[in-house]
């Protein structure tokens, strides 16, 4: 994420973390047609702009107009997965209270909007696998409507076994690939 700031002086740009914790890198090209280019690419750094070359240093204390920029960005998206039983749509015991976290999590987010990706494991056809996933998901997003969210804040897709969390062979059942993933932004 890039915040650019302005002072009085020089402008400035403050790469944070990205929402997955990480970080991208921003080029700085140097304007009026001069050759070169200065790479930021460690997250919590601040690069001052306007002199020859651009002065790269770690963020430090933010001055508190950077903070108001900064303390009114969304939270990061949280991501929930919920496990079913094999070859259908029920949700494994242990699953059942995440949906609570879950609705939890979207109840404090205004203007929140969830994703819902279901996904199997490898036993039965691609056809079929890409069908069951995606009544996984739907059965999830309706579950979610049920608790009295709004389905236009929700999307449902299903993936088949083209995501396997733990890779196997053709039709090997893995109760880690039986999932759906939501995420909460």
């Amino acid at each position: 994420m890039l915040i650019s700031l302005a002072g009085c002086a020089h402008s400035s740009m403050v790469l944070l973390p990205d929402e997955d914790g990480g970080h991208g890198q921003v080029a700085i090209l140097e304007s009026g047609g001069k050759a070169g280019e200065t790479i930021v690419g460690e997250a919590n750094s601040r690069a001052t702009l306007g002199g020859a070359v651009p002065s790269i240093r770690p963020v430090g204390a933010l001055k508190p107009a950077e903070a108001a920029l900064v303390s009114d960005l969304p939270p990061p998206p949280k991501s929930f997965t919920l496990y079913f039983l094999q070859g259908g749509t029920e949700m494994t015991p242990d699953s059942t209270p995440v949906v609570e976290d879950i609705r939890a999590e979207i109840a404090k987010r205004p203007g929140a909007e969830v994703q819902v990706t279901g996904h199997t494991d490898t036993v039965g056809s691609d056809e079929d696998n890409d069908a069951l996933s995606q009544k996984r998901a739907e059965e999830i997003l309706n579950l979610l409507a049920s608790k009295g969210f709004e389905r236009s804040i929700m999307s449902a897709v299903g993936r088949g076994e083209r995501e396997l969390r733990v890779p196997t062979a053709d039709n090997v059942g893995s109760p880690v690939n039986r999932r759906v993933e939501v995420i909460v932004r």
